[in-house]
């Protein structure tokens, strides 16, 4: 019985570890918003400085491989932190069905004050006012993922750009490159995107060529157009 119980405990631990976690980053027009799973099957988008956007669920196209830019709304449990709480969090989202969400407090440097602690388990950290001013007060850590940028001394197509989610680097196009491709993503990790040129018909120029719009790297959907 003991050891029933003991699988039983550790199983409940293991799904409140991962019920949370990064699943899309949308890099559509560059980088726009991070998406996160929480349960039960809703979609938490958070802006790149860290500040919640909308949630809900994603909409597929009968069409094949398409969804809807709008989330569906979540017609759950949402609960909010009440007019008494720290003022750099209250009336914002506390909860949404089981997930809890935290904010740094007021008391906090400005460049983490009221911006998103954590969802569920899943902790976030950010660039301070010290770092590069391409990504100063940008999320710096998603739970034990680091976050890279291209710093403003790098390439200008490039600046301020996502450079790595933990192991898997994004590349881009530099700006000596055909002018339809300056600055759009190259590979990101193992896959490559290529795209219609100056050399290809009008209507085609700057679309996708060769790779997925929604490649999954990782485990995470990185959203291209």
């Amino acid at each position: 019985m003991k050891r029933i119980l003991g699988s039983l405990l550790l199983a409940v631990c293991c799904t409140a570890a991962f019920s949370q976690k990064l699943t899309q980053v949308n890099l559509a027009g560059g980088l726009s918003f991070f998406s996160f799973y929480s349960d039960p099957g809703v979609l938490i988008r958070v802006s790149p400085d860290g500040n919640i956007m909308d949630f809900g669920t994603e909409l597929a196209s009968d069409r094949g491989n398409f969804y809807a830019p709008k989330l569906q709304p979540y017609l759950g449990r949402i609960e909010r932190y009440a007019p008494q709480s720290d003022s750099a969090f209250r009336g914002k989202i506390k909860s949404i069905g089981t997930s809890t969400i935290t904010y740094y407090g007021s008391f906090e440097p400005d460049y983490k004050a009221g911006k998103l602690k954590s969802i569920g388990m899943l902790m976030f950290d950010y660039y301070t006012n010290f770092d590069n001013v391409a990504y100063r007060g940008k999320l710096r850590f998603i739970g034990s993922q680091v976050l890279e940028y291209y710093s403003s001394v790098e390439d200008e197509a490039l600046r301020g750009k996502l450079k790595a989610i933990g192991n898997t680097s994004i590349q881009y196009y530099s700006s000596f490159e055909d002018r339809y491709l300056r600055g759009k993503i190259k590979s990101i990790g193992s896959v490559v995107i290529q795209y219609y040129s100056s050399q290809d018909r009008v209507e085609m120029r700057g679309q996708i060529k060769a790779g997925l719009y929604r490649p999954n790297v990782g485990g995470v959907i990185y959203i291209l157009q």
